[in-house]
């Protein structure tokens, strides 16, 4: 475009001039979708970010001091446009279809209730194993949802100990589903 023509239609959009400035989009559209494409490889999204790049423009002419220098001003725009969007958008994760299956509400079979019934007795086996202090402590986080917090009150002990004697109970627990694993 014309330097001279630019300016002119530059200095029109500034005075609120519509068609001076839809003239400006049409001359630098496909300018700045290159830009905004090159950083964010995404069609629909680099199609969204362009029109947000015209609206700022268009918001923010007022600010340009040199209309000469629009083109560049504009690049600029669509640079740190496309920048922050690349940086503030989530992570894309590609999965396939497959991953999605065993998201299936599959009925339970008859196998799966035998199954988890034994694994519920030796689980009661192991808990009936441990001295009282771990029994108890165990209970009262996995089968009574306590906080260790609460279980702080409840065995009137700093919430330090708790921890410990979680994780001390868990470890004995795992010691004696082994051994009658092995038995």
């Amino acid at each position: 475009m014309e330097d001279q023509h630019l300016i002119q239609l530059v200095t029109a959009a500034q005075n609120g001039d519509r068609d001076a400035f839809g003239s400006l989009v049409v001359q630098f559209e496909s300018t700045v979708f290159a830009i905004v494409m090159k950083r964010l490889r995404n069609h629909a999204e680099a199609s969204e970010v362009t029109q947000d790049v015209f609206i700022q423009a268009m918001r923010k002419l007022s600010q340009l001091n040199a209309p000469e220098r629009f083109g560049g001003w504009l690049r600029q725009i669509a640079v740190r446009m496309s920048i922050n969007r690349a940086v503030r958008r989530p992570n894309e994760c590609i999965q396939s279809p497959d991953t999605f299956i065993v998201l299936d509400d599959d009925p339970e079979t008859p196998l799966d209730k035998i199954l988890e019934s034994e694994r519920a007795t030796e689980l009661r086996g192991g808990l009936e194993q441990l001295g009282e202090v771990d029994r108890e402590t165990l209970i009262s986080f996995y089968f009574k949802g306590q906080s260790l917090k609460e279980m702080s009150h409840e065995f009137d002990r700093p919430i330090g100990t708790i921890k410990r004697r979680l994780h001390t109970a868990r470890n004995r627990l795992r010691e004696a589903l082994l051994d009658l694993q092995s038995v």
